[in-house]
């Protein structure tokens, strides 16, 4: 390592992040079981990979050995936006209209479209106009440069609506959301994020470097599926039977088509007797679709029924259960051998973090002080 230079060793470092980017890809199409996000994400690396080559043979004047490429890749990072919203849409499974998501890819193709009559130049011809710093062509060159940032802001702010939207909707669903991890998803779009800051800065350098350190923690993640939904399958009530977690387009007509005050009181009454002699809530796992299973109700109808009733969604819903079932069991004598952790298993919490948290949200206090101020003693 010593006798090599910066100069040297940096092609290099681009050129692994070429390699890492097209070996990714090739390995999550290798995958045995696939699905729409690995095929999305096999295409986004090789975008990627395409992208930094052009940068590593245009680099240091570059362009000069590779005259007829020049031009080609200008419409080419207005094609990472759209991969990183459709990527998030696909790993948290919201609903996706493919005539619509075509139209993210119609700035590409008018970018293109703006640079035929360039493109069609011999090849000296457009070298000129690049050592020209784009002479001729100054007002396409300044109002792409404005559209890829509103481009990069844009899709940004689009993924970050897109989780937030999950966030939502995994908390109609599920009664603890812990194993829900949304880091990588956070990581991707903050990746994104720093790199379209580098972008603003106008620093090829700066933007390419970073680009492969994203490829790098993009591709670890996204082979070993390090997935934002851990809850992939959810127990019914024959536990050798699967619902997949959907997001589809009847999950809001309920918002639309209201099944009436007196079906839902209906709903509601059995749900409370339900819940009453079987101690739902008591399952850390409870989630909506094994409940709607239990009441014979589709699960939209219940999450009206809850949402109407009770004005919380199914999250709070199941977790005020908790809570009072906490509450109930702490007063009894044999309870006080036992710890405040145990008491909240058995109340059907997973976690302390879930318990604490939701204690302080309902009771405004945490759950010691409310043992103090009920004179109960407990580890």
């Amino acid at each position: 390592m010593s006798d090599l230079d910066l100069q040297s060793l940096s092609p290099l470092f681009y050129w692994a992040g070429i390699f890492i980017a097209f070996f990714s890809s090739f390995l999550i199409l290798g995958k045995s079981k696939k699905v729409t996000a690995d095929y999305v994400l096999a295409i986004w690396f090789m975008i990627i990979g395409i992208h930094l080559i052009f940068f590593v043979l245009f680099r240091a004047e570059g362009y000069l050995h590779f005259p007829a490429l020049i031009g080609f890749e200008i419409p080419f990072p207005f094609m990472h936006g759209p991969m990183l919203y459709l990527y998030i849409l696909c790993i948290t499974n919201q609903n996706l209209n493919k005539k619509i998501w075509m139209l993210h890819w119609i700035p590409v193709l008018m970018i293109y479209i703006s640079l035929f009559q360039f493109l069609l130049l011999p090849p000296q011809e457009r070298v000129g106009v690049y050592e020209n710093k784009g002479k001729g062509y100054e007002t396409l060159s300044q109002v792409i440069k404005i559209l890829m940032i509103f481009s990069g802001i844009l899709y940004v702010g689009l993924s970050l609506i897109a989780v937030r939207k999950y966030k939502k909707e995994i908390s109609s669903q599920y009664s603890n959301t812990e194993k829900i991890n949304l880091n990588w998803v956070y990581y991707l779009i903050v990746g994104i994020a720093l790199i379209w800051i580098a972008v603003m800065i106008r620093n090829n350098i700066l933007i390419f470097s970073m680009v492969v350190l994203f490829i790098m923690v993009a591709a670890y993640f996204g082979i070993s599926r390090v997935g934002i939904l851990e809850y992939s399958a959810v127990k019914t009530e024959d536990t050798s039977e699967n619902i997949t977690i959907e997001n589809s387009s009847e999950a809001p007509k309920y918002e639309k088509t209201f099944a009436g005050e007196e079906a839902i009181q209906n709903i509601y009454n059995k749900l409370t007797i339900q819940m009453e002699k079987e101690k739902l809530y008591t399952d850390p796992e409870l989630n909506l679709n094994y409940v709607a299973k239990l009441l014979d109700v589709h699960p939209n109808i219940l999450s009206q029924t809850i949402n109407f009733v009770e004005n919380r969604n199914f999250y709070d819903y199941i977790n005020r259960q908790r809570i009072e079932e906490f509450k109930r069991i702490a007063v009894l004598p044999e309870s006080g051998k036992l710890t405040i952790l145990s008491l909240a298993f058995e109340s059907g919490f997973n976690s302390k973090t879930s318990f604490n948290r939701n204690f302080k949200k309902y009771m405004n206090c945490s759950p010691r002080e409310f043992l103090k101020s009920q004179s109960i003693a407990m580890e």
